[in-house]
């Protein structure tokens, strides 16, 4: 008996995913706990197990499909996937006069076509080659176990249209037109050129994730009065604290001693002393927020992700160090659960890694601060009346300017170079 594969609950306020992957195919013997499929969210890509032991009956729904919390999106029967047991002798079947029984276990597959001519496909793919009139049994399949996928049906549409001299049909394209005379009616050409199929362009489907940062941002750019303003700092007592201390604070705390963890007790200070950075605007209130979830901006395959270290005041240089790696580790393996996620209060983003010497980040919405460290430079600095080469690192703050006043703003990034470049008041503010 087939059992349903259902969509699992996604988590609060996730009521949808997108079918990212398919891991087995149609006919593949599974075994309970193997993952089946990934489905995307806005915020974390998870993977749904078999539930138990049998072959993947059937896909419901393909690649690029949204799917709800509850939904079918495909079965698991009994048996293996092993080639069909012989048939009964033909001498049986004619004396009863009856068709030869289908065989219990699906035919042999090969390059996506099985023994009794039947292509492996989704229905969203079947719907796809319906709409553009492409015989999936011409569809060399490059999916798992030769099935045919959306990319090889949408490949066949661009060498047909270049053949043709036509271009696609958009997808939301009618059914194919009735026959006049033995001819088909030309179909309405779409506005925009078909992509040359030489390897100069690339099609890649966006990610439910990057989808979701595309909106997000553009939302924070059109709801907040976003504004920037920039300093610098010298790193030259937290360098030389640093490289004195990280080979005793590893063997004693089992941890790196970075510069995050500096930073992040630097914005904390900077945030008792002017609170309305940490915090969110809810229609005509504001609300202030006395506990401080630090967001850390990681970037992952799939896109920039904010893990929040939560009560970051709480802790010392090894506890917010430890989180900050442990976070960075799951978002990186695509483990980050959407607790980790949810919520902060206040954001920091760290170019400097990949060597941005001065960006203007935006707001993780709804928070109204974020704070952008950068690459370390030296540079001439006059430092008493002489000119010397220092570590410099410019910082920059963007903010919400329907709260933060300039003033604020610029005293708060002041507050945080005055902290970095006399690192033993750090431990007076924790």
């Amino acid at each position: 008996m087939a059992v349903e594969i259902h969509v699992p609950e996604l988590g609060e306020s996730v009521a949808d995913a997108t079918v990212g992957r398919w891991l087995k195919g149609e006919g593949d013997a599974v075994s309970a706990g193997d993952a089946l499929v990934e489905l995307e969210t806005d915020k974390i890509n998870f993977e749904v197990e078999a539930e138990q032991d049998g072959v993947l009956e059937s896909i419901a729904k393909g690649e690029g499909d949204t799917v709800n919390v509850g939904e079918v999106i495909g079965t698991i029967g009994e048996g293996n996937s092993s080639a069909a047991p012989a048939a009964e002798p033909e001498a049986e079947s004619a004396e009863a006069g009856q068709p030869e029984p289908e065989a219990e276990a699906e035919p042999v597959e090969a390059n996506g076509h099985r023994e009794d001519g039947e292509v492996r496909a989704s229905p969203s793919v079947r719907k796809l080659a319906d709409e553009y009139e492409i015989e999936l049994a011409g569809v060399s399949g490059s999916g798992s176990g030769g099935r045919v996928t959306r990319e090889d049906v949408e490949r066949m549409i661009r060498n047909q249209n270049q053949g043709s001299g036509e271009t696609a049909p958009t997808r939301e394209a009618e059914s194919p037109a009735p026959e006049q005379d033995g001819q088909r009616e030309a179909k309405p050409a779409s506005s925009q050129p078909p992509a040359p199929d030489d390897g100069r362009e690339e099609r890649v489907r966006l990610s439910r994730r990057r989808q979701t940062i595309a909106a997000r941002l553009v939302e924070a750019q059109q709801t907040a009065a976003m504004l920037t303003t920039f300093n610098e700092v010298d790193m030259t007592a937290v360098m030389e604290l640093r490289n004195r201390r990280k080979a005793e604070f590893q063997e004693r705390q089992g941890v790196k001693l970075g510069f995050m963890s500096f930073f992040t007790k630097a914005a904390i200070g900077a945030l008792k002393a002017f609170p309305k950075v940490n915090a969110e605007l809810r229609e005509d209130e504001l609300i202030i927020k006395h506990y401080y979830d630090i967001g850390v901006a990681v970037n992952t395959e799939e896109g920039l992700v904010v893990p929040v270290v939560r009560d970051a005041d709480t802790k010392g240089f090894a506890g917010i160090e430890s989180s900050i790696s442990e976070l960075a580790t799951k978002a990186r393996d695509g483990k980050l659960g959407l607790d980790d996620l949810r919520g902060g209060t206040f954001t920091i983003t760290n170019g400097g890694i990949f060597g941005s010497l001065l960006s203007t980040p935006i707001l993780n919405t709804p928070q109204v601060g974020i704070l952008g460290m950068h690459k370390i430079q030296d540079r001439p600095m006059v430092v008493d009346g002489e000119v010397q080469v220092r570590p410099m690192m410019y910082l920059a703050l963007s903010y919400d300017h329907r709260i933060i006043d300039g003033a604020d703003a610029v005293q708060f990034l002041v507050r945080i170079k005055q902290l970095i470049e006399d690192p033993e008041s750090l431990l007076l503010e924790g």
